[in-house]
């Protein structure tokens, strides 16, 4: 196996389900129904998967747990998470083992119930108690809302991006999710609406915020040759890279400046391709100012420019730039991590089964995942062509 991974993988089916709400439904369950659906599309059975890459927010050993409700004795699994960038860098730690021969189909898979069973934020105020960041638990700082808005300012400040920049983020998402069906929101949203929203962290409204809903993804991924025999459609990972440079806001060198700019480049090197060359990108807009650091990070504009880039509809539909097609963190879903949604709508986008929402002609998705506090970034592109 040679250094690069373009075109020698493939993902075959991809599976959601209990979006939304729930509706009492257990985590376990609704990541099972998701997986049986990437599975059956992907033209396999369970018996076939061999690889699994799960990770949770609450549970340290969630990979053997769905392994076993699931049904599967993998030859390889990974459990490494990297917050809601993780299912993105699964992607380039799958592709290794399928290509070193250690499994052949693997299954990535994620799913929580944060809005009908919200443990996870007790879990996580815990850990803060016990594993406290040093050098801003003493503050008690609201985050992450506190870190992005901090971010936000800073940007504000630098490059004189305005709310009502900021605000056209949100809208844009919301466009698109009156599109889908499968959207958490879907009423008519206005920049007005956005500023007037209920302030959570100075810059940040309520409206500028990610949902809370539950929801689980699943995907599964294969070797390029067999996957073509699997489906007539099958969908080429051209590109990966992951990068993070910090854990903290506290520690993050340049507020304006993500280690997108890292995971991108390594991406687009791989790919051989350029900004230019993407027809459709799904970011991880946990909060407005994210697309606005990752278009200009990733290249698609310049440093500072992203406010103003964003401006105007470029971003929403009938935009020269289609951007979070699904409606996004901000509008369709967000179970705590969200990055395996944007593998998932990019697929849709990219077989043309976007019905209302489709763009036309895409070819090519970049996808791109966030952990942490802009701490962890990977990035895939994706392509209807090897």
């Amino acid at each position: 196996m040679n250094g690069s991974l373009r075109g020698k993988v493939a993902i075959l089916g991809t599976g959601l389900a209990g979006l939304g709400h729930a509706g009492g439904a257990s985590e376990q369950e609704i990541i099972a129904k998701a997986a049986n659906e990437a599975v059956r599309n992907s033209g396999l059975r369970m018996a076939d998967i061999d690889g699994i890459i799960t990770s949770s927010l609450t549970s340290p050993w969630w990979v053997m747990r769905m392994a076993e409700y699931l049904g599967i004795r993998p030859r390889f699994s990974d459990s490494t998470m990297f917050g809601g960038s993780s299912f993105i860098a699964d992607i380039q730690v799958a592709a290794m083992a399928i290509l070193s021969g250690r499994c052949k189909n693997v299954l990535i898979c994620y799913g929580s119930t944060p809005r009908s069973a919200p443990s996870s934020s007790k879990i996580n105020a815990m850990r803060a108690e016990l594993d406290p960041q040093p050098y801003e638990h003493p503050y008690k700082p609201f985050n992450p809302v506190s870190a992005y808005a901090l971010a936000a300012a800073r940007h504000m400040h630098e490059f004189g991006t305005t709310r009502e920049q900021l605000a056209e983020v949100a809208v844009a998402a919301r466009q698109w999710a009156m599109l889908n069906p499968d959207a958490f929101l879907r009423e008519p949203l206005t920049v007005a609406d956005v500023l007037g929203a209920k302030m959570i962290s100075d810059p940040l409204t309520v409206r500028d915020c990610c949902l809370v809903t539950d929801g689980a993804g699943a995907f599964v991924l294969s070797a390029a040759e067999p996957a073509r025999d699997l489906r007539s459609d099958p969908i080429y990972v051209l590109g990966c890279g992951h990068a993070h440079w910090h854990r903290q806001i506290s520690c993050m060198q340049d507020l304006t400046v993500t280690p997108a700019q890292e995971s991108g480049a390594v991406a687009f090197a791989e790919a051989g391709l350029a900004p230019k060359d993407i027809d459709v990108v799904e970011l991880y807009d946990a909060f407005t100012i994210n697309p606005i650091l990752f278009l200009e990070d990733l290249g698609f504009c310049p440093k500072g420019e992203g406010g103003r880039f964003v401006s105007q509809g470029r971003i929403a539909p009938g935009g020269s730039l289609p951007v979070n097609t699904n409606g996004g963190g901000l509008s369709c879903t967000h179970p705590g991590m969200y990055s395996i949604f944007l593998v998932i709508e990019a697929v849709t986008q990219l077989r043309g089964q976007g019905q209302a929402r489709q763009v036309q002609g895409a070819r090519t998705a970049l996808v791109h995942g966030n952990g942490g506090v802009l701490s962890s970034q990977a990035t895939a592109i994706l392509s209807t062509e090897r």
